[in-house]
């Protein structure tokens, strides 16, 4: 059996030292099968923990330790805060692995640093600042949100995932004795444990988030749907149930290969994965879909419960706005008159969300808003419904629905 800090460390140093997406880390990462709950939920635990850990050491440690200290160091707070091991089982563990990493020069460093931690001497700092440490938010979202949702903000802040979202096709009473809650859409459970047996290879069920599954729902039946930024393909499969044809489109070739295993595993006929960049024109494509469907790329905030690494991403919204405003003007074009173009987003905030629509609609008199609904609560914003994490089972997205009327 190996040190069980070894296999969070390797998945972690990934994420802290690579850059890496948390659940690609976990996928490419060969972590030991009998352990791996333990792993999967140490890691998801100290990235969601980060800015109090990293607070943790700032207090307890002089200068700033190198990354790879500073990673087996969160693991190590994390068992002793919020796991409740024993000190002197953490501190023997951690040390016993910088010495299996060829590292035992930090070993006298990490040994003290663990003994004499003592969390009743962290201060967390007042105001927005400690609401960020506390959330796990960065400052810079903290303050938007506190700025666009007022009194609700810390409800946002705080509010968690609430577990595994499934959605099935058959033989959903099967699982259906787990622990669950149950959502506003059929077949759709959020469970608090879930592992995945031979049901989801057979395309049983899939593993498709609240938000992703809500975004469908608003989709019109149609003949031919383009989905514009489908990856990994769950939307393009639900969307296939009701309109003939849908063209599932990806930029890059890794992504597209994504949907192509998606579709496969759940048996669908009906969508065409294509690469191709949803920013640039093509003609081939001008008018010729009943619905498109942007779901852009954006900040993702509104899914830190589920992502705790993109509090790690730092944010260009000046990028993203840019390229969220050059997908839905191009996707626009492949639009019939009288057809719907749909544009959503996993993100809390306007300057993603109804600012992006409210400039589109500004320079396309050919579109207009048409007001939507859903049975999972959600605001109404001029344009668009944006969903809030503490009353929509921990996420956060916004969709807004378009009509070309000629």
């Amino acid at each position: 059996m190996t040190n069980p800090f070894y296999d969070p460390y390797r998945v972690l140093t990934k994420i802290y030292g690579e850059g890496a997406h948390l659940k690609i880390a976990l996928a490419e990462t060969d972590i030991e099968e009998l352990n791996r709950a333990r792993t999967v939920k140490t890691v998801y635990g100290v990235l969601e923990r980060d800015s109090y850990l990293s607070l943790c050491i700032r207090t307890f440690a002089p200068k700033s330790p190198k990354q790879s200290v500073r990673t087996l160091l969160k693991i190590a707070l994390y068992w002793l805060i919020e796991l409740k091991k024993p000190k002197y089982m953490v501190t023997d563990t951690a040390v016993e692995l910088l010495k299996k990493l060829g590292k035992g020069g930090m070993a006298g460093f990490v040994n003290a640093f663990l003994r004499n931690f003592d969390e009743a001497k962290v201060a967390l700092p007042k105001g927005d600042e400690g609401l960020a440490v506390k959330s796990n938010y960065p400052l810079f979202a903290v303050k938007k949100i506190k700025a666009e949702y007022g009194a609700r903000a810390e409800n946002i802040l705080f509010a968690k995932s609430a577990g595994v979202t499934v959605r099935f096709e058959r033989n959903e009473e099967k699982y259906l004795t787990l622990p669950h809650k149950t959502t506003p859409f059929e077949s759709v459970y959020c469970f608090e444990n879930f592992t995945r047996d031979e049901g989801f290879f057979a395309g049983d069920y899939t593993f498709q988030s609240v938000g992703s599954v809500a975004i469908a729902s608003t989709v019109e039946p149609c003949k031919n749907f383009l989905d514009a930024c489908a990856a990994p393909g769950g939307k393009s499969v639900l969307i296939s149930k009701k309109c003939e044809r849908v063209m599932a489109c990806e930029l890059h070739e890794h992504r597209v290969e994504l949907i192509k295993a998606y579709i496969e595993r759940m048996g669908t006929e009906n969508v065409t994965p294509v690469q191709a960049d949803s920013s640039v024109f093509d003609p081939a494509w001008e008018s010729k879909f009943d619905g498109v469907l942007c779901d852009v790329p954006c900040s993702g905030l509104g899914t830190l419960s589920e992502n705790p690494d993109i509090a790690l991403k730092e944010q260009n919204f000046a990028s993203l706005n840019g390229a969220q405003s050059a997908i839905l003007e191009n996707c626009s074009r492949y639009v019939k008159a009288g057809g719907h173009l749909y544009y959503s987003t996993c993100s809390l905030l306007s300057e993603e969300n109804d600012k992006i629509v409210e400039k589109f609609l500004k320079t396309h008199s050919a579109f207009e808003a048409v007001e939507i609904t859903s049975p999972l609560d959600h605001m109404k914003k001029r344009y668009g419904l944006q969903f809030l994490p503490d009353t929509a089972f921990g996420a956060g997205f916004y969709v807004c629905k378009l009509r070309r009327t000629k």
